[in-house]
């Protein structure tokens, strides 16, 4: 679609002629014209322009619940209400909240609630002691009463019904730790949708694992397996039953896993060959640099440089030398890390940037690097 606004040629000052050229100028026109003219004056004040507010997308929600939901009580689960009790806006197995903290943080959620609940949103957060205190601030500060704001439900990580958008005829979820929370719901709507279905969850130990106890509802179709008692699972393990005749896991297959990015890392690999069989993933980690070249930063408001080495991300550079700069997903889709790139040319590896936007010098640290050549950035 051509968006360009194109300027009229001819100058519209006086009613146009009559259709069939019986007057010079319409006679319906020119009454309605000087009728127009006469009643603007007097319709004007009483119809004044308002200007829309804009919409940042913030949501501000309330904590009504806080529960520990891991024996080492190392995971809280938080359930947020809209203030006034009213309802929130929809969302589907897979979505996240991007949770804005007092401290000008953000970070990702996912929700694991159920989406029927039109009152209420769910999350459930490990502590990490040596992270980069997003999980501390929300153990810490986020009691009940206190009021946080969001933006989302966003959906990077979408449940496909077999029969209804996928060729799959059965599902496997993997879910290792804290990885439960996006698969949760998705149990609930593969059990609801009556899919054929199983799950493995993984973990250090039955007590650092997060809401075992929920999954007893479903029986004998949920593995619960811990590295302590049972050690590390194979990919057989993972990925459930084995074909008798070939030896390896059936076609038609959908796999959801989430977790540590040893376990996506070998999936991965473990099925790269495999087209008969559907990988869906989330990492709670930033992927690994590929085909990266050491470039420099130059900060423009202090001509300071910052080496980037061919193995790691803007934003781990310039976290070296600036401990606050924002970021959030590091994995080039929530925007919380754009700064404007004031020189250089960029190799855009993120997922939400639109055309405009990288002309106009919109650059995301997380995931994007330097295309040949340094980098000044405003900052």
């Amino acid at each position: 679609m051509n968006q360009r606004a194109h300027p009229h040629s001819t100058e519209m000052t006086s009613p146009p002629p009559h259709l069939y050229g019986r007057w010079r100028h319409d006679p319906l026109l020119r009454v309605g014209t000087l009728i127009a003219k006469m009643w603007w004056p007097f319709w004007r004040p009483l119809a004044p322009l308002h200007v829309p507010a804009t919409d940042d997308g913030v949501t501000v929600l309330r904590v009504v619940d806080r529960t520990m939901v891991a024996e080492d009580e190392n995971v809280v689960a938080l359930t947020f209400g809209a203030p006034d009790g009213g309802p929130l806006a929809r969302w589907h197995p897979g979505a996240h909240l991007d949770l804005l903290l007092p401290s000008g943080r953000m970070r990702e959620y996912s929700l694991c609630g159920d989406p029927a609940d039109r009152l209420h949103y769910r999350i459930a957060v490990r502590r990490i002691p040596d992270g980069g205190g997003g999980s501390i601030e929300v153990h810490d500060t986020l009691t009940v009463g206190t009021e946080v704001s969001i933006k989302g439900p966003r959906n990077a990580f979408p449940l496909s019904i077999p029969g209804h958008g996928s060729p799959a005829r059965s599902v496997r979820f993997i879910a290792a730790g804290i990885g439960i929370t996006p698969i949760l719901p998705m149990m609930a709507a593969a059990d609801r949708f009556g899919l054929d279905w199983s799950m493995i969850y993984t973990g250090r130990s039955r007590e650092s694992i997060p809401f075992i106890d929920e999954l007893a509802r479903f029986g004998d179709r949920v593995q619960i397996r811990t590295d302590d008692e049972h050690g590390l699972p194979t990919m057989d393990a993972l990925l459930g039953s084995v074909d008798p005749e070939t030896g390896c896991t059936p076609s038609g297959l959908a796999v959801y896993c989430c977790g540590p990015v040893p376990i996506l890392e070998a999936l991965w690999a473990h099925l790269a060959d495999r087209r008969d069989i559907e990988l869906h993933y989330e990492r709670f980690s930033p992927p690994p640099v590929d085909n990266g070249e050491p470039f420099t930063i130059t900060l423009a408001s202090t001509g300071r440089r910052i080496p980037v080495a061919a193995d790691e991300t803007a934003l781990a550079a310039l976290r070296r030398e600036i401990p606050s700069v924002p970021y959030s997903c590091r994995q080039g889709f929530c925007g919380t890390c754009k700064v404007r790139m004031l020189a250089g040319d960029a190799d855009h590896r993120d997922n939400i940037l639109t055309e405009p936007e990288r002309a106009a010098g919109a650059f995301l640290t997380c995931v994007s690097r330097s295309s040949g050549g340094d980098l000044t950035l405003d900052l």
